[in-house]
């Protein structure tokens, strides 16, 4: 392959010249019947086969103006269509794509004179000085979620729009600035604080435990021989199991390292029951109705929605090119749908770094799991508090892209390379909530973990320990043997 230049006028002499890669064309055409007015036709394409492809691109004419095509579509190049972030934009909904900040800026300025009162000073005193610094925080968060939404850097998400990625982007930094403030206050006086977030929180809420009677069947208890069953069942917990693995199916794409989690944290419920009351349930709750049951059905029913869209075939054609309502309709909702499907291969037995590396993954799924129960118990929130929902729908968001990201850093074989900007922030969330935990859970936690969970996991360690040592000897041994 190499670079060619060529140029015509009229004659179709050519001159042409040769250097680099591909291929730079440079029409030189006459236009109307008498060449008064000249123009150029530039255009770079890869050469196949020693062939000059076809001149198209941008026209430039002799007196400086250039007149490019406007295409949504790449154009294609001997059969190579370029990379566009935005996929196929259709005329009907180019206008949500192109970029309004200054408009949007005056706009946002016009709310903040009319929500601040800037304009208005005796309207400022008749308002007490909690409400307006309550105002005055959810109005400086709604500034940078505004920035965030406009002008911060764009994911790996396109869906349903790459602004409402850059809007979590910011919701996200947001929680992280706010678990800092949180971090450096006093216990009391961080359960007063969560007042300000919602007026019934600030009180000490009994915990309730799940293994005080571990019968199935109850002869004498007044409203039903299988109280205890129906109480578990109809709990509000047994939703958000469900829920939350089919959520975390659609992430992670690999039921073998499903069940290492589910497993997984049925392990720390019990290492931690010692601590937390919410944490003691029966053999039958945890085996039989957790991880058999709820858990099953939600990695089931997500790893059939992961070969729902594995299967289907991404050809995406634009809203004004659809033939009839109930096909606009479609494809209006199939913009909430994933524009591609990837798949995510973890390859945890590649070798002992990327089995640490898919340990660690699990490992940091456990502790943010953990935090929601130790954070409410910590700061006195009720399970159905709306602040528990709103945390989790804030994780679940952040870690779609935390998986992509993670996957990715996972699978690139550059010799330098970093991790992307929602797996940073995730750490750091998960490590701010751990110690949050941990200073505010001083003198909570009386009883001592058990001597057999200490030695449990102690031995656990060590097998691990020594199962990759080994495995990284086996490795050295096999490369010393093939440089011999």
């Amino acid at each position: 392959m190499r670079w060619r230049v060529s140029s015509s006028l009229g004659s179709g002499r050519e001159t042409p010249f040769k250097f680099g890669f591909g291929v730079l064309c440079v029409e030189l055409l006459a236009v109307g019947p008498t060449p008064k007015r000249m123009c150029w036709t530039i255009s770079w394409c890869p050469l196949v086969d020693n062939k000059l492809p076809e001149a198209s691109g941008i026209t430039m004419e002799v007196n400086g103006h250039y007149r490019p095509r406007r295409e949504y579509n790449g154009r294609e190049c001997n059969g190579v269509q370029p990379v566009n972030n935005f996929g196929d934009i259709d005329p009907w909904t180019a206008w949500a794509y192109k970029p309004r900040t200054v408009s949007l800026l005056l706009m946002g300025t016009c709310f903040l004179i009319w929500a601040s009162g800037a304009l208005d000073a005796e309207r400022n005193f008749s308002v007490d000085r909690i409400s307006s610094v309550k105002r005055g925080v959810f109005a400086m968060i709604a500034v940078f979620l505004a920035y965030s939404f406009l002008q911060a850097p764009s994911t790996v998400l396109i869906r349903p729009h790459p602004a409402i990625w850059r809007l979590v982007h910011g919701m996200t930094v947001v929680y992280l600035v706010a678990l800092t403030f949180l971090l450096f206050q006093t216990r009391d006086d961080a359960r007063q604080f969560m007042k300000y977030l919602h007026p019934d929180l600030g009180v000490e809420l009994p915990e309730r435990s799940y293994g005080t009677d571990c019968r199935i069947y109850v002869p004498d208890h007044p409203k039903s021989r299988f109280n205890n069953v129906y109480e578990i069942l109809f709990d509000e917990f047994v939703i958000a199991h469900i829920l939350g693995w089919w959520g975390k199916a659609i992430m992670i794409r690999n039921q073998p390292l499903l069940w290492v989690l589910s497993i997984g944290f049925e392990l720390m419920e019990l290492t931690f029951r010692h601590m937390l009351p919410n944490f003691n349930e029966c053999w039958w709750d945890s085996i039989v109705l957790d991880i058999l049951i709820c858990n099953w059905f939600g990695i089931w029913a997500g790893m059939k929605t992961v070969r729902y869209f594995d299967g289907r075939t991404y050809e995406w054609v634009g809203l004004s090119r659809q033939p009839n309502i109930i096909s606009k309709v479609k494809r209006t909702l199939g913009q909430f749908t994933p524009a591609q499907w990837d798949k995510d291969e973890w390859y945890p037995l590649l070798g002992p770094w990327r089995f640490i590396q898919v340990l660690s993954l699990c490992i940091v799924f456990m502790i943010v799991e953990l935090n929601t129960f130790f954070l409410k118990f910590c700061l006195w929130i009720p399970p159905r508090n709306p602040l528990i929902v709103y945390r989790l729908v804030l994780w679940w968001l952040i870690a779609i892209p935390t998986i992509r990201e993670y996957n990715t850093y996972l699978q690139d074989r550059k010799p330098v390379k970093k991790v992307g900007s929602f797996c940073w922030l995730s750490l750091a969330i998960c490590i701010l909530e751990l110690l949050i935990c941990i200073k505010f859970g001083h003198g909570l936690f009386p009883k001592p973990m058990p001597s057999w969970l200490i030695i449990f996991w102690t031995t656990a360690a060590s097998l691990l320990m020594m199962f990759l040592l080994v495995w990284s000897w086996k490795i050295y041994r096999t490369m010393i043997r093939k440089r011999i």
